[in-house]
């Protein structure tokens, strides 16, 4: 069929046709480019000579206009960068002394803490928690995946029976150890000792990486400041000595108590026996001696386990009765020795939980804490 093309030979003549128009497109569009560049180089070459001519005159007009630029970009930028420190200030808790004004949530911190180490320490502050209801010290240490005695250390709770009420703020330490505030003449060596570290151990206040130091090459401390002792384990408390008078009471041999009380004391009753104080005050001014109530031997004398007793004696009858005498200021006997009747055991104080000085007299009867004015 001639004078007519196949369906073939007219898709071959659609793509070639296609392929002209796009080279075609090519090239006028690579012309007009070069064009409009070669324009605006021949432009530029123009105001540069002409303000190289000219150089010097324009230095002023084109540095307050670069300062005023600066100016309205710094006013238009300025609340927005404010806003966002503040948030991120917020967010990681960045507090002043290390210890927080409100309360943050440990889990809310984890997240959102950047790097390993400062995961671990949870960002070096000392966090508030408000108790929950219900909650114990235990329950707390072990959500802030701390020692319960930790806890407990730095909030001076009672180590034996740890309590805390509903709604209570407590601190909570980074990690485990102690807390401990530098008094005058101490260094890193003396603390650690204090808190069970050896000099070896005392590395661990250098390396912690949230304790400051006045100087760090000599590792100097200033007073007053707080320093992080991990794995520092809080002493026991130092029990006071006793007190013992100039003149002691000599042993009076075999003794056998009479089965009645004289009054341990001179002054006024300032405190009777009630069901919350089972045991009568006795006060003068002036103090004076503490007599044996009855023959007996002497089982205390000191001041024993850090009690509010305070220095006392106590003495055995032998007969199923113990009286107690607390309080003393000074101790004229020592634990074995016999008194008589009327025999000194020491001087009236106010050592212990004491307000002034008085004797606090206790009468016993098989354990039992009798009304000494039953027996006086």
């Amino acid at each position: 069929m001639s004078g007519h093309q196949t369906v073939g030979e007219q898709s071959k003549q659609f793509f070639s046709d296609l392929v002209q128009f796009i080279r075609f497109l090519r090239t006028y569009i690579r012309n007009s480019i070069y064009q409009r560049f070669f324009a605006f180089e021949k432009g530029k070459d123009i105001l540069v000579g002409s303000l190289y001519k000219k150089r010097g005159k324009y230095a002023r007009a084109v540095l307050h206009v670069g300062l005023m630029s600066l100016l309205l970009l710094g006013m238009s930028l300025g609340p927005f960068i404010l806003e966002q420190v503040r948030a991120d200030d917020q967010q990681q808790a960045t507090i002043v002394g290390g210890v927080l004004d409100a309360p943050i949530d440990y889990e809310t911190s984890l997240t959102t803490t950047q790097g390993k180490e400062v995961l671990e320490y949870r960002g070096g502050e000392i966090v508030e928690h408000i108790v929950k209801e219900g909650e114990t010290v235990k329950q707390i240490a072990e959500r802030y995946g701390l020692k319960e005695t930790t806890v407990i250390w730095l909030n001076n709770l009672d180590e034996k029976k740890p309590v805390v009420k509903t709604n209570q703020s407590i601190k909570i330490l980074p990690v485990d150890g102690v807390y401990h505030k530098v008094r005058k003449g101490e260094t890193i060596y003396s603390i650690a000792k204090r808190y069970g570290l050896d000099n070896v151990q005392a590395q661990a206040i250098i390396n912690y990486p949230f304790n400051t130091f006045s100087n760090d090459e000599t590792f100097a401390l200033s007073i007053g400041q707080g320093l992080v002792v991990p794995d520092g384990v809080m002493p026991k408390p130092e029990l006071p000595s006793p007190t013992f008078a100039s003149k002691i009471t000599p042993n009076a041999g075999a003794v056998s108590a009479l089965g009645s009380f004289v009054w341990p004391a001179a002054g006024r009753i300032t405190q009777e026996y009630k069901f919350y104080h089972k045991a009568i005050d006795i006060a003068s001014a002036g103090g004076g001696p503490i007599l044996a109530s009855d023959a007996g031997t002497v089982i205390i004398a000191g001041w024993k386990d850090n009690s509010g007793y305070g220095n006392r004696v106590m003495v055995d009858h032998g007969n199923g009765y113990v009286t107690l005498y607390a309080h003393l200021s000074a101790i004229s006997v020592q634990e074995g020795q016999t008194v008589n009747r009327g025999d000194v055991l020491g001087q009236m104080g106010s050592t212990g939980r004491s307000t002034g000085t008085h004797l606090h007299f206790e009468i016993r009867k098989g354990g039992v804490l009798e009304n000494p004015l039953s027996y006086l």
